[in-house]
């Protein structure tokens, strides 16, 4: 019987999804998830033959990742999928061909959180390999600051935002490429969210 497009995709994000349509996400690919929460956008890649990786401070997220993988019957151990803080992430360096990292960063603490964060994102990524970043920022609307780059967004929490100049200076500053130029979608009088998409050059550890 032929598998349903939830069943075959799951609750993919509709970037990550564009990402596989282009061929960058592909089958036999290394695949860390940083912030899997319960998985929403492994169900077609453990489909699919990726060796993927995934880490979360959920651990029943990541124990729910875990029950995923088996019953798809992936064959991946269950240590690819650990419980974790996205500062310390529990992997080896230059582990994965692409990195994932789907609506967390925004909620960084602060700056010095915010590239701790990324600095282990970049730390496990190949060079050559792509880091997938879907995050909140102030491109498109105004916000109430309330701290250094924290911003009151709609439904009243506090967010870690950043702009354009921002994600440009740290893609130089990276000696990193931009895979696709920067794109916000915004959700009307509420919040929006920028797809970062960058690879890791060759002469970058």
């Amino acid at each position: 019987m032929a598998l349903t497009i939830q069943e075959q995709f799951g609750q993919i994000d509709i970037y990550v999804f564009d990402q596989i349509l282009r061929g960058n996400i592909a089958a036999g690919m290394r695949v860390l998830d940083a912030g899997c929460g319960y998985g929403r956008n492994l169900v077609y890649l453990l489909r699919e033959g990726c060796e993927v990786f995934a880490v979360d401070a959920d651990a029943a997220g990541v124990e729910h990742v875990r029950q995923l993988s088996a019953s798809l019957e992936t064959g991946l151990p269950e240590e690819n999928f650990k419980v974790g803080l996205l500062d310390r992430i529990p992997f080896t360096d230059v582990l994965a061909d692409v990195v994932i990292c789907n609506s967390v960063l925004h909620f960084s603490r602060d700056e010095r959180h915010f590239r701790a964060i990324l600095g282990e994102l970049w730390r496990v990524l190949k060079p050559g390999g792509m880091l997938f970043c879907r995050l909140g920022s102030r491109i498109g609307m105004d916000f109430e600051r309330i701290g250094a780059n924290i911003f009151r967004v709609g439904g009243g929490s506090a967010w870690f935002l950043v702009d354009e100049e921002m994600l440009l200076a740290l893609t130089e500053e990276m000696n990193a490429v931009l895979v696709d130029p920067l794109k916000t979608t915004i959700v009307q009088d509420y919040r929006c969210m920028t797809t970062w998409v960058i690879r890791k050059r060759f002469d970058r550890v």
